[in-house]
């Protein structure tokens, strides 16, 4: 007798187990072995040049902040040097492992990060009216920096050991194997994302996970109720919180509120209409004095503009573009399915994190609390950047090795 074509399959446990175990080759067997020999060159370049310049913004932006609050010009400066420093060395350590070292811990990390999502709701404290932290000795995480590359890691594990169930003709099988399964890691992170009310990761988190499902091959229609479900849970989110209500509120008229919520956008826009086409110069822009709330975080994007204009804000997007095109054309070029879809998993979060920075600040959608990559002020977020950009790297060697 044929078994109803949408009957759940059964379920392939030992493979699911599998997600999650330790590697069992030596260390030096996931280990290139010269250098950094073979690497995307233009990606290089294009990462330490914003890296460089996101540091030096840093200075001119905060100096002026960093006296008022903390007594020291310096203070972002010269914390920022050092994790920049740290994650140069990291990306350097990054760009000698194996794509598949990862692949081999992507579930172990993924574990690694619940727990930590978890324990930020538990002792994590609080900044800026958010408790998205957590204070490890001297040092600050916040786990929701994590989440989004090893959701990435996950997906992709997840996608190269069920890859010929998820694109499996029967409709039952490519139903579940390839959209309710992945569905469900994407969904433990976003809960406990949602729990930290932090609207702004889990919408990349959801945008990561929904177009890491869409190039993996599988059937579009498939992802077309989660999608929905997403959308509804995240309007539901923004329309019944007072916190996302005031959001939006301000957004639509931010001229009626002036001297509260609105104050921030206002100010940003004048900044960058300040810039004109070369701007005021470096260093000398006047709404950075405490005029801009969060000049060396989410809004140094609006100093960058006032004090090189049009030319300066287009050089940095133009070298984002660079990042993203060889990010992507590493994807394309990469050997497996685990590093094709981690290569677009990482080069799609810089992209969308980039988007909506811009738009945030150009108000085009309301303010969500985006940061810059690699020019907004913050340690575990720039050495999980550089990290990332080592894992690019080490896809684009293992690709030119092969070819």
């Amino acid at each position: 007798m044929k078994s109803h074509s949408f009957l759940k399959p059964p379920p392939r446990c030992g493979r699911f187990f599998s997600l999650f175990r330790l590697p069992k080759r030596p260390l030096r067997a996931y280990v290139f072995p010269r250098g950094c020999a073979h690497v995307d060159l233009p990606l290089l370049l294009a990462v330490l040049l914003l890296g460089v310049m996101g540091t030096v913004m840093i200075y001119s932006a905060g100096y002026a902040y960093a006296e008022v609050r903390y007594d020291d010009p310096a203070y972002f400066i010269r914390k920022q040097t050092v994790w920049l420093v740290i994650g140069i060395a990291v990306m350097l350590l990054g760009c000698r492992l194996r794509p598949a070292l990862l692949e081999a811990l992507a579930g172990v990390l993924y574990l690694v990060t619940l727990v930590l999502l978890l324990l930020v709701l538990v002792i994590g404290f609080t900044g800026n009216g958010a408790q998205r932290w957590i204070q490890i000795g001297p040092l600050t995480l916040q786990p929701s920096e994590l989440a989004k590359l090893t959701l990435v890691l996950i997906l992709a594990k997840y996608y190269a050991v069920y890859n010929e169930l998820a694109l499996d003709r029967r409709p039952s099988y490519a139903f579940y194997y390839g959209t309710v399964y992945p569905a469900l890691f994407l969904g433990c992170i976003v809960i406990l994302v949602m729990l930290q009310k932090h609207l702004s990761c889990i919408i990349i988190l959801g945008l990561i996970g929904l177009l890491c499902m869409i190039v993996s091959g599988i059937r579009t229609g498939y992802i077309g109720a989660f999608s929905a479900m997403g959308a509804i849970g995240v309007s539901c989110l923004a329309l019944f919180t007072d916190y996302t209500k005031e959001r939006i509120t301000v957004w639509q008229n931010p001229e009626l509120y002036r001297l509260t919520g609105g104050w921030q956008t206002l100010q940003g826009l004048m900044a960058i209409g300040s810039g004109g086409l070369f701007g005021v110069g470096f260093g000398k822009s006047v709404l950075k004095y405490c005029y801009i709330s969060e000049p060396a975080n989410d809004m140094i994007f609006t100093v960058l503009c006032e004090e090189t204009g049009l030319v300066g804000a287009a050089t940095v997007l133009l070298l984002f573009a660079l990042l993203c095109w060889r990010g992507f054309r590493i994807s394309l070029r990469a050997d497996g399915v685990f590093s094709r879809l981690c290569a677009f998993g990482i080069t799609t979060k810089i992209a969308l994190q980039v988007l909506l920075n811009v738009a945030v600040v150009t108000n085009t959608i309301p303010n969500t609390g985006i940061s810059l990559p690699f020019f907004s002020y913050g340690g575990s977020s720039l050495v999980m950047l550089f990290f990332e950009m080592g894992i690019l790297l080490a896809i684009s060697r293992e690709a030119t090795i092969h070819t």
